[in-house]
């Protein structure tokens, strides 16, 4: 039988920390982008989204809807297999094509999440290369930590964006005889700060060392094609294998990798978490393709956004609020500091305020730096600005 206690001890004191996760059950309003319908323990009500992923609405934009129902009517809704098994369809082959042409990369490989795409893409790294040596960056995502401990692989990290520790520990790889593979991201999510990719590349060019970025925060947003940072700062050919989701500025879901042809056949080839799993549907397949061919023509949406995060940032340091200033990008972190002040603060904006922005809180960010991360999109106008900081002056000065 089955011993509940140890489950609900581990329940109280998660609770009892703060560190508790509440899903909120909200339902978003296609064609009304930022706003949502919140499902609450005692009513309903329409709520202004504050913490989604969806960067640029891409979720509800007509063109990316129309694909989609295109394709539900021509292929059904689901794909039938796996990849091996029925379940490669010609708008899989199409979507990994314009993955790889967005990336100027000879292939591309589609995989379930970005996270999947991430885990098994540094196990079959070292299944492949035997004497691979992991060269991490401690802020890594916990899908990149995972993926290296599960693939059994040799691996150090490096203090983050530090480039004297990681060319130490580059030098020590390579008189070893290791095959040194750096990973690190473009865009850090948790802080909004960015990655030193050119010199990076630099330090790991000097130990022929291999290069795995993650832009998963990036791409739809930077570039003037939306191919990422890389392709903002000129460096798409400095890295070797790009990992990227379908699931944030592209507005639907999955992930995946893009490089070398003979590197991403090798990888099908071994990572499990590719192989032995239903393939994504085609109809998902059809509106990520229709949102990667829209933002490589679009380049005002992403401009949009920019200035909304600007917008969003000034606002706050105007309003005299905690913004985190390590960020240069789209994320607009506030430090809070305490978990529970964190969790507290995001109920009483939802519930007094109708604001939804979630708290963060360890493990996803570190004990003492909990805070509230905001998403602006192109859609959220200068009175929802005002009003999000209005209230936020509100719950600081309640909660002090």
């Amino acid at each position: 039988m089955l011993n509940k206690q140890p489950f609900q001890d581990l329940i109280t004191s998660l609770k009892d920390n703060g560190k508790y996760r509440v899903f909120n059950d909200i339902i978003r309003e296609a064609g009304d982008f930022p706003k949502a319908m919140w499902y609450g323990p005692y009513n309903i009500k329409s709520i202004v989204n504050w913490c989604s992923n969806d960067y640029l609405g891409m979720g509800q934009h007509k063109v990316v809807l129309d694909a989609m129902h295109t394709a539900l009517d021509h292929t059904g809704a689901g794909s039938g297999g796996t990849r091996n098994i029925a379940g490669t369809s010609h708008y899989h082959v199409a979507l990994e094509h314009e993955i790889a042409t967005l990336h100027k990369k000879d292939r591309a490989l589609l995989f379930s999440s970005a996270y999947v795409a991430n885990e098994w893409t540094l196990i079959a790294l070292a299944r492949i290369i035997p004497n691979i040596e992991f060269i991490s960056d401690s802020n890594n995502h916990n899908s990149i930590i995972v993926g290296i401990q599960h693939s059994k692989a040799k691996k150090v990290v490096f203090k983050h964006n530090d480039l004297e520790d990681l060319e130490q520990k580059l030098k020590i790889s390579f008189a070893q005889g290791n095959t040194p593979c750096v990973v690190f991201e473009s865009v850090y999510s948790m802080d909004g700060d960015v990655g030193l990719i050119k010199d990076i590349c630099d330090i790991a060019d000097k130990y022929k060392a291999i290069t795995y970025i993650d832009e998963v925060h990036a791409v739809g947003l930077y570039g003037q094609h939306g191919a990422g940072k890389l392709e903002q700062l000129g460096l798409q050919d400095r890295v070797d294998i790009v990992n990227g989701t379908l699931g944030k500025a592209f507005g639907v879901q999955g992930g995946y990798i893009a490089a070398d042809s003979v590197v991403v056949d090798a990888i099908r080839s071994v990572a499990a978490g590719f192989i032995f799993t239903t393939s994504m549907s085609p109809v998902t397949c059809s509106g990520a393709m229709a949102a990667i061919k829209y933002l490589k023509e679009h380049n005002e949406l992403r401009e949009r956004h920019q200035d909304r995060a600007a917008k969003l940032k000034q606002s706050l340091r105007d309003a005299g609020l905690p913004l985190m200033e390590c960020s240069t990008t789209h994320i607009v972190p506030v430090l809070v500091s305490d978990a529970k002040r964190c969790k507290a603060m995001s109920d009483t904006l939802l519930n007094d305020h109708n604001i939804y922005v979630q708290a963060i809180n360890f493990p996803t960010v570190d004990v003492g730096t909990e805070r509230l991360r905001f998403a602006p999109t192109p859609f959220h106008d200068d009175g929802m600005i005002e009003d999000l900081v209005n209230a936020l002056k509100i719950v600081f000065d309640q909660s002090s």
